[in-house]
């Protein structure tokens, strides 16, 4: 873990860029207090055109208002390594870029390590696996998951798929490690860094990003993951999460959620943003952003291995096992 920052003055965005050049973005700053030890959703603001201002336009003028040094997007901040490449290509399966090739072979170790399972005892095998669907994994892995949990039969056929350096990051296939089973479990959907990223948004960051000022730092995260953390430190709970899709029980299933949050990690939330968090699924979105970036400030995400490309990526994987301790609160 790294040491908890100076958390004076300190405030972070949190903007979630899903969907389209006409959805209704939302830019969410957390602020900390130190007087009063707490953050405060300090504002919740529509990204849209007007008053002669585009929304892109807005987005750095409220980063120059509200001295904005850090944000936190859902959208890769990176490129696969095909990107940058510029070797003679002797195929994905041979690629010898370092990240590539450490990915590779920790797939193959993985599928290796199944294999030897199932062979040696192929009854004991299946019952085991039976049982082992029903496990939560995510936390007993480190960096060896072979060793540590048997293949979920939805992962192995994940990993027979195999790893496309023009279309996946190392990241990918770190987070399936760690997420795989819930995100497909709770949220049926995978982690591909640019599997839900249109090309439309991808140019529009672009532009953005050139616009942005220097000083910004900025960040990546992943809202289903973000909740899956949160169930698994206890501030929310299973139900909310599948209540969350749900036509009739969204909207309660967010309130829920965020007055948990708001509890759990000492945000104070204002009536009329809370009305919006629970209302607009983007604006939930970003706030889920937000308290990555917050957790970020304390020191307490998780530090991604060098095979990842940490630097590159800048990905938070927030934990909040240990937040009431950092804060300082009973």
């Amino acid at each position: 873990m790294r040491e908890v920052q100076d958390q004076q003055n300190q405030n972070i965005v949190g903007l979630s860029m899903k969907g389209g050049r006409k959805d209704q973005f939302f830019f969410c700053l957390l602020e900390y207090f130190e007087d009063e030890n707490r953050w405060f959703l300090r504002s919740l603001l529509q990204v849209k055109d007007e008053n002669g201002l585009t929304g892109d336009e807005a987005i750095r003028t409220w980063i120059d208002k509200f001295h904005v040094e850090k944000m936190v997007l859902d959208f890769p901040l990176s490129q696969p390594a095909c990107s940058t490449c510029l070797i003679d290509c002797p195929g994905s399966h041979k690629c010898p870029e370092p990240s590539v090739a450490e990915v590779r072979r920790q797939m193959q170790a993985i599928l290796d390590h199944d294999e030897d399972l199932n062979k040696s005892n192929p009854k004991k095998y299946e019952q085991d696996r039976n049982f082992d669907d029903l496990f939560d994994y995510g936390r007993n892995i480190v960096s060896t998951p072979a060793t540590n949990y048997m293949l979920t039969r939805s992962f192995k056929r994940r990993l027979k798929k195999g790893f496309i350096p023009y279309w996946n990051r190392a990241l990918d296939f770190w987070v399936w490690c760690h997420y795989y089973n819930q995100l497909l479990d709770i949220f049926n959907l995978s982690f591909d860094s640019f599997g839900s990223t249109s090309l439309m948004v991808q140019h529009r960051f672009s532009y953005l990003r050139r616009h942005f000022p220097e000083h910004l730092n900025l960040y990546e995260s992943h809202g289903p993951m973000i909740l899956i953390e949160l169930l698994r430190s206890g501030i929310i709970l299973k139900k909310d999460l599948h209540n969350l899709s749900d036509i009739e029980l969204g909207l309660e299933a967010r309130l829920d959620i965020v007055r948990k949050i708001e509890k759990g990690l000492n945000i104070f939330i204002y009536d009329h943003d809370l009305e919006l968090l629970v209302k607009n699924p983007r604006a939930f979105d970003s706030f889920l952003l937000a308290i990555a970036g917050q957790n970020r400030l304390m020191g307490l995400d998780s530090e991604l291995p060098d095979w990842v490309r940490p630097t590159e990526v800048r990905f938070i994987s927030p934990l909040f096992d240990n937040w009431s301790e950092a804060q300082g609160i009973d």
